[in-house]
């Protein structure tokens, strides 16, 4: 949040802040915000993270798979077609029971 915007374009900064607090991607670079490993990484930690991914990813069905794979809570911030997929859902929910709550009715 504080760092000069030189540091908030640095993939391994990025990456390293993400994995402690999945939150920080909203203060990375937008490119960084589109690079699945940095995203992936801060998802893992944090499935709100999602919400302040590059909007390409968000709507990337096969990316969206594997976020909800490694953090259920995700599928809260997914758009509501993804919130109301099958295969989604069954793997986010095969991740974190409470994921359910997520999905779309």
């Amino acid at each position: 949040k504080h760092a000069s915007p030189e540091v908030r374009s640095r993939h391994e900064v990025a990456l390293a802040a993400v994995r402690q607090n999945g939150l920080a991607l909203q203060y990375a670079a937008p490119g960084l915000r589109a690079d699945p490993e940095i995203v992936l990484a801060a998802v893992a930690q944090c499935g709100r993270a999602l919400e302040f991914a590059d909007a390409a990813l968000q709507e990337d069905r096969n990316f969206l798979l594997e976020a909800v794979r490694r953090n259920g809570r995700a599928l809260e911030y997914a758009s509501h077609d993804f919130r109301a997929d099958r295969e989604v859902v069954l793997a986010a929910v095969s991740q974190c029971g409470c994921a359910l709550v997520g999905a779309a009715t």
